[in-house]
């Protein structure tokens, strides 16, 4: 019976749609290299058609123009076609690859979901409420223990402020009173220079100019005072 009617064949799996995509770009990318011949040609006859005398040959021309115009406009039907597929079959794998997608993070979301169950089941809000009282009740005991170490010795707690600024007004005023009893020839000494604001004294004489005494007057020579 095989000979006869023969054996089925084995079908392959179907094309994807990244396969049909790519076949249909191939296509498109004929069909433009197409119409791209089909305006030189046209490009060339219309410059004929400028050049020739009105007449017979002029029609003919016109002619293969009008023809070439149509083929053209076929080709341009078929790329439309053919872009449209295109756009037919990016959708339906933009569809595709959001179901993959979502899939994808349903079963990530699920697995956490098994996750947090098992680490929840582990950790009791009551343990996380006995420790945070106890570490409230260590803290606070920390605290006493710093204020007992650092409280002062033979200090009364019962100290009046007042009385305390009291006698530190009293201080003042004897600070006062003591240093305007001082003398005069007891106090430390002020410069009066500075709160005069003279010059200050030259440390070293100028340079006396040639020809000149200190004085500034012609000097006489040594052979006239000998005379």
């Amino acid at each position: 019976m095989k000979k006869i009617f023969g054996a089925k064949k084995d079908k392959g799996p179907p094309p994807s749609i990244q396969d049909a995509t790519e076949r249909i770009n191939k296509r498109g990318e004929t069909v433009d290299e197409k119409i791209k011949k089909l305006d030189e040609e046209l490009a060339r006859y219309k410059e004929q058609i400028r050049k020739t005398r009105p007449g017979p040959s002029q029609e003919a021309i016109k002619a293969r123009a009008i023809r070439l115009l149509k083929h053209k406009r076929m080709y341009e039907e078929q790329r439309n076609m053919l872009f449209n597929q295109t756009y037919n079959l990016d959708q339906v794998s933009f569809a595709a690859d959001g179901l993959k997608d979502a899939q994808q993070t349903m079963n990530a979301m699920k697995a956490a979901n098994k996750e947090l169950k098992g680490m929840m089941k582990t950790v009791k809000i009551e343990d996380i409420d006995n420790m945070q009282d106890e570490m409230t009740d260590l803290m606070d005991v920390s605290n006493e223990i710093q204020e007992t170490l650092g409280r002062s010795y033979n200090i009364p707690d019962d100290v009046d402020e007042e009385e305390l600024m009291g006698e530190l007004d009293a201080l003042e005023s004897d600070m006062e009173f003591e240093s305007a009893a001082v003398p005069s020839y007891l106090q430390p000494e002020t410069d009066f220079d500075a709160d005069l604001n003279l010059p200050a004294a030259p440390t070293r004489p100028a340079a006396v100019p040639a020809g000149q005494d200190e004085l500034g007057l012609p000097a006489v020579p040594r052979t006239s005072l000998r005379s």
